[in-house]
Parts: structure tokens; sequence; C-alpha cells
């Protein structure tokens, strides 16, 4: 398994969904969150973003995982 910089789970105004961003050198990752997890709050939120992760192949430490609310969208 390839080790990641780091995930950020973070609100996408444009398409109305949770997305998990993996961080890997200068690439970025990014892959959508189903709604029932989004709706379970933000450990489910941290959790499946390292879940995302395994599943695509990367390592991500989970001190290394972010939750970026915005203005108009909390968890």
């Amino acid at each position: 398994m390839i080790h990641a910089d780091g995930a950020k789970v973070e609100w996408n105004p444009a398409k109305k969904h949770w997305e998990v961003h993996i961080l890997v050198g200068a690439e970025t990752i990014k892959r959508p969150i189903p709604k029932k997890i989004a709706e379970s709050g933000e450990a489910a939120l941290k959790q499946q973003a390292l879940a995302t992760a395994r599943d695509e192949g990367y390592d991500v430490n989970p001190d290394q995982v972010a939750l970026i609310e915005t203005e108009n969208h909390a968890a």
C-alpha cells in the first residue's frame, strides 16, 4: 500500500455532496461520500475517508484526516 500525505473531507457545493480528497504528493484523488454516511456525523465522515483511501490502495494516518466545514454546510 502506498502512503498518502493526508486526506480531507470537504463539501462540494456544486454537486451538493461530501467528498474525500486523498492527497498524494501533488495529486489529489476525489471520491464522493454516500449521503447515508454523510448524515451520520463527523466521525463517520473521517472513517469513510480512511476506508476510501484503503480501497484506492493508499494508507492514511488517521491523524492526517481533516474535515473542512464551510459556512453553508457543516457535518
